[in-house]
């Protein structure tokens, strides 16, 4: 049977999308490049904001006409099976907590053409999942309701799973779940463990650590930072603020303190300088005045970092925010959205301005536009390079220019 998946949100997502369908394949089904060709599609969805489920709804539509045997996996179909059912009556609906079952289910119904073990692409980058929900309590969150709460998987099972990736040629490894400092807190162990197992896998590669909550961050940051040191470990923290008003974030039911936010930071910068800093803003939470916007930007100007993701609240069915009163009118979410994305790329600009000059080694992980290639620093800052290579090379560069959203480099003997 050929199959698609077309999959939707955060890495995670991605990361889940992959290995249903390494779970086809080891079944001797067989994948295709397009839900046209296939006779069986996967439509993996995300339902974070309003405008993701609009999306994904169209294309549930659109896939539902081709008279597919269609599977909708993902979030949105833990949390509203109910809208999938009015959109495709008769489609088979796979929420995440179910996925263990997915291959048996999938061999009874479909048939199973052969039996081999899971089949892993060779693939410079692999995105590895390392549990399941988180302990949050934010109140605007559809995704801790679709995800439940937190579930770590065995640190064995992953590790033998990084081990033969990086056997098969990958060379960069993503670490990814809802909260990753949260990682083994159910299960006795933590994500510095797991780390301290990955690095020690013979070969070079790097390993990415993907969003952490700070609250959890603030239980392990001491043991994560010495994990942090080997040189497989890129220098990349994505540590989401969401706002920097303390008033918002009880409101938001973020438990921890914008000056914990802010000691984290510094501590990671004072044992990495030349690391790369993600965050996250939500503007417009149910509220929001014009004070807390403008502490938040103060906020933003002070910890300068490399990337913010910016995020119009958007009111979720069954999440407290959603009925929540001093609901922001659209308009004043955006106009805030559009500060905060000046800001960002101002920061970065000059940022990244700096880094001129650089001698850097750097992994090449993704082919570029017009002909050109794409590598991380050791920092995880992107750099764009117009000389040939090899995906999963390193090369050292020499950064000659830049831009808001990368460096731009070439290749030095």
């Amino acid at each position: 049977m050929k199959f698609f998946v077309e999959s939707y949100g955060c890495t995670m997502n991605q990361g889940e999308g992959i290995e249903l369908s390494e779970k086809l394949r080891a079944l001797g089904h067989q994948p295709v490049t397009s839900a046209d060709e296939a006779e069986l599609v996967i439509l993996n969805t995300c339902t974070v904001i309003q405008s993701t489920q609009t999306k994904i709804l169209k294309r549930l539509r659109e896939l539902y006409r081709l008279n597919k045997n269609l599977i909708v996996s993902g979030c949105m179909a833990a949390v509203q099976p109910e809208i999938i059912r009015k959109v495709a009556p008769d489609v088979w609906i796979l929420p995440p907590e179910e996925y263990d079952s997915f291959q048996e289910v999938i061999a009874e119904n479909y048939g199973r053409i052969s039996s081999q073990e899971i089949i892993h692409d060779q693939r410079t980058t692999v995105i590895i999942p390392i549990s399941q929900g988180c302990l949050g309590s934010c109140t605007y969150c559809i995704t801790r309701l679709a995800r439940g709460t937190l579930k770590s998987y065995q640190p064995d099972q992953i590790v033998e799973k990084a081990r033969r990736s990086i056997e098969t040629g990958t060379r960069e490894i993503l670490l990814t779940a809802q909260d990753t400092a949260s990682y083994g807190f159910d299960i006795g162990c933590t994500l510095s463990d797991l780390i301290s197992s990955i690095v020690q896998i013979p070969g070079k590669f790097r390993i990415r650590v993907g969003m952490m909550n700070p609250e959890s961050l603030q239980k392990i940051i001491n043991d994560l930072i010495e994990s942090w040191r080997d040189d497989k470990v890129y220098k990349f923290l994505h540590l989401p603020v969401q706002s920097g008003s303390e008033r918002i974030l009880k409101l938001m039911g973020r438990r921890y303190t914008v000056e914990q936010f802010k000691s984290q930071v510094q501590l990671f910068r004072n044992s990495f300088p030349d690391l790369t800093l993600s965050t996250d803003v939500i503007t417009g939470f149910p509220s929001e005045n014009e004070i807390d916007h403008k502490i938040t930007v103060q906020l933003i100007r002070e910890i300068r970092p490399h990337i913010l993701n910016v995020t119009r609240f958007s009111p979720r069915p069954g999440t407290p925010a959603a009925c929540a009163s001093g609901q922001i009118p659209s308009w004043i979410s955006k106009e805030r959205s559009r500060e905060f994305a000046k800001l960002r790329f101002q920061i970065s600009k000059e940022i990244y301005k700096t880094k001129e000059g650089a001698i850097e080694e750097i992994l090449i992980t993704e082919k570029g536009k017009h002909d050109t290639w794409i590598g991380r620093t050791l920092s995880y800052a992107p750099v764009v390079i117009k000389e040939p290579v090899e995906l999963g090379s390193f090369v050292k560069v020499k950064i000659i220019d830049s831009a808001p959203t990368h460096l731009i480099g070439e290749i030095i003997d």
